[in-house]
This record gives structure tokens, C-alpha cells and sequence, in this order.
């Protein structure tokens, strides 16, 4: 596993336990306590995930100007940086059709209805915490991917780093090469002249 996705796990998992924290601190609740809090937190959690959607979305359309961006520099990149590229890609993917799925099922007039028992609010309601809790912690994931990508395109692109790992040292050596060549060739004329 390569350092953008590890740093985007923890990145993840932390944003996830903080979430996770904040559901411990307010305890267990069951019953009519359950079905009050599953329907006043409904409306923030549709909007965490028409936010993750949107900016999931977003990231995931820009992701073709950042290709192009880095097939047009003069510096060649190594398969590692479009490995991360095509990693972010898979993930953002992944986060919008979960957040799609949850935004669906949490639409549902859940707490509006007669048939569900009292008892299943409180599990409705931590798998609703815990499905928003996994959803922010993958929206930080993906950005934290996204920075580290971005970071890496702007040092070798705008900075013009050459001796980054992304670059591809075959460029390097084709220059060295090219120079070498010049060089004997001058020499050869010197020395017909």
C-alpha cells in the first residue's frame, strides 16, 4: 500500500472515530428516544450526503484536467502518479454510490411510519450515525488523496522538480545521453578541422 493511501486510512479513521465518539458520549437510546433523534439528525445527514455527492462528483470531473495537466508537462511521470490518480478515481466512485444508497434509504418516511416498532429505531439510528460517520470519513480520505497527488503535480509541473520520485529517470537519462553525443560529435569536428 503506497503513502497517498495510507495517509488517506488514517486520515479516514480518524474523522470516523471522532464520529464514533461523539455517538458514545450521547449514550445509548432506545424507543421513542431513538425515533426523536433519528428524525431531527435526518435532515443533517441528507445533507452530508447530498454534500459528499456533489463534491465527490466535482472531484471526480476534475480529475481529467489534472490528467491532462500532467500528460502535457515536460517532465515524464512514472505509472505510480496515474496508479493514484486511478485510486482516487475508484474511491470516489465508491463514496458516491454508498452516499446515493444512504441518501435513498434515509429519504424513507421511516419515522413517519405505524408499521415500524419502536424497538428497531434505535438500531435505525446508529447504522444512520454510523453510515454518516463512514461517509465523512471517506470524503477526508478522498481529500487527503487529492492533496497528496495535487502536491506531487504542482513540485514536478510548477516547481520543476527533477528528482522526485514520480519522475521517470529514463527522461534524465535521454538527455544525458543527447548531451554525450553532442559532445563527441563537436569533438569529431574539432578534430577534422
Amino acid at each position: 500500500m503506497n503513502v497517498i493511501v495510507k495517509r488517506a486510512i488514517v486520515g479516514g479513521v480518524v474523522s470516523t472515530m471522532i464520529m464514533g465518539i461523539g455517538t458514545y458520549i450521547l449514550g445509548e437510546v432506545s424507543g421513542y428516544k431513538a425515533k426523536e433523534l433519528l428524525s431531527t439528525s435526518l435532515a443533517g445527514i441528507n445533507m452530508l450526503c447530498n454534500t459528499v455527492i456533489l463534491g465527490s462528483s466535482t472531484i471526480l470531473a476534475l480529475m481529467l484536467p489534472l490528467l491532462s495537466l500532467s500528460t502535457g508537462s515536460n517532465s515524464r511521470l512514472t505509472k505510480v502518479h496515474y496508479s493514484h490518480v486511478l485510486t482516487i478515481a475508484k474511491f470516489v466512485t465508491i463514496l458516491i454510490i454508498v452516499s446515493v444508497i444512504t441518501f435513498l434509504m434515509l429519504n424513507l418516511p421511516i419515522t413517519e411510519s405505524e408499521e415500524v416498532p419502536s424497538t428497531w429505531f434505535s438500531t435505525i439510528y446508529y447504522v444512520s450515525l454510523g453510515m454518516a460517520s463512514i461517509l465523512g470519513g471517506g470524503f477526508v480520505a478522498i481529500v487527503t488523496m487529492l492533496y497528496e497527488t495535487i502536491s506531487n503535480v504542482i513540485l514536478i509541473v510548477g516547481f520543476g522538480v527533477k528528482d522526485h520520485p514520480m519522475v521517470e529517470k529514463a527522461e534524465d537519462e535521454a538527455k544525458e545521453a543527447k548531451e554525450e553525443a553532442k559532445e563527441k560529435k563537436e569533438e569529431m569536428e574539432d578534430e577534422n578541422q
